[in-house]
């Protein structure tokens, strides 16, 4: 499993916690999305295969033969290219329509974090947020060219950099 599609089942499990309408259209929203997905992909897989061996077909017999256009059939050379063609146009098509996909699963995803945030602030109150300054000090105790860095302590842990 992919790391991006393991971030979206665990997005999909967090909003399991949601008891909201919301919620349950955006969860089918994602399994269906992922489903028309899967299919686009694989047609994708079908129409690369089909594509490489109408390429093959016509290019064996062009490397092979001698007089190749004048001794094949020419029905079975129109079907092939016709076959090549057809399926490599399927192909990008279906590209397309895989990238259209990502990117209504990626705007899905954005609204399945905005629902996971909204639920822990629900939940757990708002974060608290404190900037905390701290300067790097080099062995003769001076700053090291005024350089500082900022550390940002949520809780009431003790913070280490």
């Amino acid at each position: 499993m992919s790391e991006y599609r393991r971030e979206t089942e665990f997005l999909r499990r967090c909003i399991l916690y949601d008891a909201s309408a919301g919620r349950r259209e955006l969860q089918a929203e994602i399994i269906r999305i992922e489903r028309a997905r899967r299919c686009v992909h694989r047609a994708a897989w079908l129409m690369a295969v089909l594509t490489a061996l109408a390429l093959a077909f016509i290019s064996y017999p062009a490397i092979m033969l001698t007089n190749f256009p004048y001794s094949a059939p020419r029905f079975i050379v129109n079907l092939v290219c016709a076959l090549g063609m057809g399926s490599l146009i399927s192909l990008l098509i279906y590209l397309a329509m895989g990238m259209v996909y990502r990117r209504r699963l990626d705007q899905r995803r954005r609204e399945c974090c905005q629902m996971v945030t909204r639920l822990l602030e629900d939940r757990l109150g708002k974060p608290f947020v404190t900037p905390v300054r701290l300067s790097q000090e080099n062995s003769v105790g001076q700053s090291d060219n005024g350089a500082s860095q900022i550390a940002v302590q949520t809780d009431d842990s003790p913070l280490m950099i």
